[in-house]
């Protein structure tokens, strides 16, 4: 990813991160009525979870997110 793309994707992760924080508060508060709520509300939670590790992750590539195509993956 380019630097413009790398800072745009970080600027979308936290919008996101914004947005969908209040959606998780709300289905917190509709799973103690309804259980069936909390597939959703964790499902919000890991998307939560995986935005933040874009805006938090400096310096790894896309490319270092995959095993190695030559060999076995690192330990």
């Amino acid at each position: 990813m380019s630097e413009t793309t790398a800072e745009r994707a970080k600027v979308l992760a936290q919008n996101l991160v914004e947005l969908l924080t209040s959606y998780e508060e709300e289905l917190m508060m509709l799973e103690r009525e309804a259980p069936a709520m909390g597939q959703l509300r964790r499902a919000v939670g890991i998307t939560i979870a995986e935005a933040c590790y874009l805006i938090t992750d400096q310096g790894a590539h896309q490319t270092e997110w995959a095993p190695p195509a030559d060999g076995p993956a690192r330990a």
